[in-house]
């Protein structure tokens, strides 16, 4: 089964995979430019996975992909993502309470404000989800 998986075809999509890694590693300093255009030459002269697999055994493969710039630039708009469908969320709970709020003082004659609280807790919420992402954002822009 193991010599099956190094004897499959390399496709097209598995050498510019490999190549893309290869690059990822040449930009972060773990190969030499000599080295790197050697690589990516016996990539593109390969025919097997087993021998894709071969030429980036020697790569920290974990590090490079955790400091790639696409993945963290995913990453931040994924956080950001977040707290905008946190925000529309609040922003729809609010004027629900106020609604039922308004209904219940209007046809009651209450007058006590109690939405506030409810305003308040879930704001607090939003505050703490918002400055939560804000170091992420920061950190990766560096």
């Amino acid at each position: 089964m193991d010599q099956q998986l190094s004897t499959d075809r390399a496709g097209d999509r598995d050498r510019e995979k490999t190549a893309a890694r290869l690059g990822q590693a040449l930009a972060q300093g773990y190969l030499e430019l000599g080295e790197y255009e050697q690589r990516v030459q016996a990539v593109f002269q390969t025919h097997a996975t087993g021998e894709l697999r071969e030429l980036v055994a020697d790569l920290p493969l974990d590090r490079i992909r955790r400091a790639d710039p696409r993945r963290r630039a995913a990453r931040v708009a994924a956080a950001r993502l977040g707290v905008r469908i946190h925000l529309a969320a609040y922003v729809a709970m609010t004027v629900v309470v106020l609604t039922v709020w308004a209904a219940v003082a209007a046809t009651t004659g209450a007058s006590y404000f109690w939405p506030i609280w409810p305003i308040l807790g879930a704001a607090i919420g939003l505050v703490s989800h918002a400055l939560a992402v804000r170091p992420v954002t920061k950190t990766v822009g560096k």
